[in-house]
């Protein structure tokens, strides 16, 4: 089992920035590829980034391309959403995600461990 926390969500006018941090516990971090993930009322939950296991690869969702970083420290269990520029198209809960297949996914059902979720909220 692998239990994950989302933290860093708020309240940002249009433009500004935030960081997700989500920490992770119980079974081997590191083993595990992480992705976050993003959800509003009636709609299906969209990928947005992925890092591999050793943070050696990332991929992202065209529309964050350039404005998000995703980033991980094996070290403290923690992987991270830099969200800059942020604008009122990316209000939503956002979750994080871990998969222990070595193929990147960006399909929510493929991942086997989820967080609760943190709800950024942005204001034009």
């Amino acid at each position: 089992q692998v239990q994950l926390v989302e933290s860093g969500g708020g309240a940002v006018q249009a433009g500004g920035s935030l960081r997700l941090s989500c920490a992770a516990s119980g079974r081997t971090f590191s083993s595990f590829a992480m992705a976050w993930f993003r959800q509003v009322p009636g709609k299906e939950r969209e990928f947005v980034a992925y890092i591999t296991w050793n943070g050696g690869r990332t991929y992202y969702t065209d529309s964050v391309k350039g404005r998000f970083t995703i980033s991980r420290d094996n070290a403290k269990n923690t992987v991270y959403l830099q969200m800059n520029g942020l604008k009122p198209e990316d209000t939503a809960v956002y979750y994080c995600a871990a998969d222990n297949s070595i193929y990147h996914s960006r399909t929510p059902r493929e991942y086997d461990y989820w967080g609760q979720g943190t709800q950024v909220t942005v204001s034009s």
